[in-house]
C-alpha cells in the first residue's frame, strides 16, 4: 500500500510530491507526480486533442504506478474532476 503523507498543504505519496490529482464518481483517483510530456492525442475520431501525459499513482481496482493521460480523464466529463490543491492532502483511498 502506498504511503500517503500531508505536509502543510501538500500531499506526498511514497515521498513524491503530488503535483495534481483527479477524482471520479466511480471512486478512481489519479495522482500526478511527474509530467512526462505534452502531445496531441487522437481518440479515434481523427482530431488531435492537446494532452499531458503524467506519471503517478492510479487508484482504480488496485493501486498502480504508471503513466496516464489527462485528456482521457477530461473525456469522462462531469464524472471526473480535478482535485483542488487545498483538498489534495485529504484525497485518495488509504488503508
Amino acid at each position: 500500500m502506498p504511503e500517503f503523507a500531508a505536509k502543510g498543504t501538500d500531499l506526498f505519496i511514497d515521498g513524491h510530491k503530488v503535483l495534481a490529482g483527479w477524482e471520479s464518481f466511480s471512486g478512481w483517483y489519479w495522482f500526478a507526480i511527474e509530467k512526462v510530456c505534452e502531445q496531441l492525442s487522437d481518440f479515434g475520431d481523427g482530431k488531435g486533442v492537446p494532452d499531458v501525459i503524467w506519471f503517478g499513482l492510479v487508484q482504480g481496482h488496485e493501486n498502480e504506478w504508471g503513466e496516464f493521460s489527462e485528456a482521457e480523464i477530461k473525456r469522462l466529463g462531469l464524472r471526473a474532476w480535478k482535485i483542488k490543491k487545498c483538498d489534495l492532502p485529504y484525497s485518495g483511498r488509504r488503508g
